[in-house]
């Protein structure tokens, strides 16, 4: 698998990195230890060095799932996780105090067997505390060998720039696919102009774009999904007509619809790289398959003119979740 390069400090990972929340968190019951580390061991033997996880995912048990699935691989591997919620749990407030930044890299630095974390994100800005107190504290563990780079999660423009001018920031994480096209409109450009890699989580649309759920699917009492307004069955129904697009690219080009919509992301800039996650081995061989889809510009200039004429139904987030983001 080709690379690409994360911002401008040094951070080079595979085109396309594993999101391994799934796992242990957001979809569903956690898969099985043993299957989830033989998992990310298979994405490492295609060709993935990506690796994302978070505290709170779990919340810990997916930090020390990857730790433990990539020890005996640590040096030839890239991981992110992520600092900012209260006791590490993603339902509580944010809390990206500079003292519980530090806090957060030493327990995740044990669960993740490992001297250093890679990428250190900033799960969601906390309006509380300024930005550059942040940045400060992951620039003294960045001196201190602690963490190598510097990434945000959903921060508005002023937060990234704010952050940026503190520690540069080497890439920002937010959701963006075919599904979610708003970061093209300040996000991208502003990412571009500072020199910040992007990281598109969710490139699948939470899995819709893969053509495989429709207004019939039942999702487990735990799946994060049941809460999000885009997932109701009126919007998954209004919303095939996006999935159908894709199919009709994908058909053409001999690929699978998630290849397609992989492909479409890594065409859009030489930086971006998304973070596709599954629980099943046969979604990650396709996944990583992803990476040799080649869209041609007639390709995505037929896309982006079809895509005009399609309204996405259902908002993102339910109102509570949509106010932590952006910000």
């Amino acid at each position: 698998m080709k690379t690409r390069k994360l911002g401008t400090q040094g951070l080079e990972v595979s085109a396309i990195g594993l999101g391994c929340m799934g796992l242990s968190f957001g979809y569903g019951p956690a898969v099985e230890r043993q299957h989830g580390i033989n998992l990310i061991r298979a994405a490492f033997d295609k060709g993935v060095t990506f690796f994302d996880t978070a505290e709170c995912y779990g919340p810990f048990v997916n930090e020390e799932l990857v730790g433990e699935a990539l020890a005996p691989i640590r040096d030839e591997v890239i991981v992110a996780t992520k600092f900012g919620f209260q006791d590490g749990q993603s339902r509580k407030p944010t809390d990206s105090r500079p003292e519980r930044i530090r806090q957060v890299a030493e327990e995740s630095l044990r669960r993740l067997r490992t001297d250093h974390i890679d990428l250190f994100y900033q799960h969601r800005v906390d309006t509380k505390v300024p930005m550059e107190d942040v940045a400060g504290a992951v620039r003294e563990l960045i001196e201190e060998g602690k963490v190598k780079y510097f990434g945000l999660s959903e921060a508005g423009l002023d937060s990234i720039r704010r952050a940026h001018a503190v520690q540069p920031v080497s890439a920002l994480q937010s959701e963006y696919s075919l599904f979610w096209r708003e970061p093209e409109k300040e996000i991208i450009p502003t990412l571009e102009a500072l020199g910040i890699g992007f990281v598109p989580f969710s490139p699948l649309g939470r899995g819709f774009l893969t053509g495989k759920i429709d207004e019939n699917t039942k999702f487990d009492a735990t799946d994060f999904r049941n809460i999000l307004p885009r997932f109701t069955e009126e919007n998954r129904k209004a919303n095939q007509e996006l999935v159908s697009l894709i199919k009709e690219t994908a058909d053409e080009k001999n690929a699978t619809p998630a290849q397609i919509a992989l492909g479409w992301l890594l065409a859009q800039k030489e930086w971006i790289v998304p973070i596709p996650g599954t629980t099943k081995l046969h979604r990650l061989e396709e996944n990583v398959g992803g990476a040799s889809v080649v869209l041609g510009r007639d390709d995505l200039e037929k896309l982006k003119e079809a895509l005009s004429k399609i309204v996405i139904q259902g908002d993102r987030y339910p109102a509570a979740l949509q106010a932590r983001i952006g910000r």
